[in-house]
């Protein structure tokens, strides 16, 4: 393995989308955002259309990260563009998607504390790639996938919008919020009082100040997920838990209905129509999201998809170096979206 590019057999378009939806959000992020469109081997060659595998970020991650280069190691695109080029799954677009704030994320969710990143995906990247690419523009033939907090944008997604969705992956999703977040609570506030005198601004001065190197730099996640789940109109934010590390009620609660857990069961009608579930996680997840997989999993059979369109595993390992993950998922999903093959 070479230490620098591969020679891929596709080809990667690096593009900007100009969104309506982010102009002007809550954090005045760019609403200019980069997005990269694989095309597999033989697209420029032809006329044929292609099924889409929209693929999306962990937290605090952007859309160049995705050429971050690992030692001995292929990048994912290059990794899928070998995959499609072995003939190991029928060719697909691959779509990979930037949804980065200033926070670190935004869980894929419309929220008034970052902006309607949720309508960005679907209401702006989906329609730009149709119309820009040669794509089979239907729910059977669009999938999506991620990992951790694209792993939990994965789950929901579908969910809230069959009409787009057909098929999912998630790797180590956030799920089983009750098991994932409040163990974080108690040493959250001890750290912001320690260190920040109990003052969420303070710490967001100090954060973005010196580029995230400082104490209790990951309390950003915390801060970001209530972005996400619990902000106002206006863009104040309620944080869950009280100087204490206590859970706050009412605003646990409105984090608990982002829950893919909770949320599964009032959208089962929409998890019924999904041809394919991909589901997996590390045994020893550090977050215990092989605890939130298994939940999710078991709320997919609940609401009546065939165990034939869903696949679950828990894997020997944790939340980190989940990248052949991704290359088995689209494996499994490819020919499940292409026209005429057996499911």
């Amino acid at each position: 393995m070479l230490p620098w590019n591969a020679e891929m057999s596709g080809r990667l378009d690096r593009v900007t989308v100009v969104s309506g939806v982010l102009r002007d959000n809550p954090l005045g992020d760019p609403y200019e955002r980069p997005l990269w469109v694989y095309l597999p081997p033989g697209y420029d060659d032809g006329a044929t259309a292609y099924p889409t595998i929209y693929v999306i970020q962990g937290y605090s991650g952007q859309v160049v990260m995705w050429g971050n280069r690992q030692p001995w190691r292929r990048t994912v695109p290059e990794m899928l563009d070998r995959v499609f080029a072995d003939g190991e799954a029928p060719p697909a677009i691959v779509v990979y998607v930037d949804a980065w704030t200033r926070l670190g994320g935004s869980q894929f969710v419309d929220s008034h504390g970052h902006g309607a990143y949720h309508s960005y995906l679907c209401d702006e990247v989906v329609p730009f790639v149709d119309e820009h690419y040669r794509t089979l523009p239907a729910p059977a033939h669009r999938a999506i996938t991620g990992k951790s907090s694209g792993g939990y944008g994965a789950m929901i997604t579908p969910m809230l919008r069959p009409d787009l969705f057909g098929a999912l992956a998630t790797h180590a999703g956030d799920a089983l919020f009750e098991v994932l977040y409040p163990r974080e609570f108690v040493p959250a506030a001890r750290v912001l009082r320690e260190e920040y005198d109990g003052s969420w601004a303070r710490f967001l001065d100090r954060f973005h100040a010196s580029g995230g190197r400082c104490p209790g730099s990951d309390l950003i996640l915390l801060y970001g997920n209530a972005a996400s789940y619990s902000a106002n109109p206006g863009g104040s934010v309620d944080i869950p838990f009280d100087h204490l590390g206590r859970l706050v009620p009412e605003v646990w609660s409105r984090w608990l209905e982002y829950d893919p857990v909770v949320m599964a069961p009032k959208h089962a009608e929409a998890l019924r129509g999904l041809h394919s579930v991909w589901i997996d996680a590390g045994r020893n997840d550090e977050y215990f999201l092989d605890m939130g997989a298994t939940a999710f999993h078991e709320e997919v059979r609940k609401a009546g998809v065939p165990a034939g369109n869903v696949f679950f595993e828990l894997f020997d390992g944790t939340h980190a170096n989940l990248e052949h993950r991704y290359v088995m998922a689209v494996k499994w999903l490819a020919p499940r979206l292409t026209p005429g093959r057996p499911l």
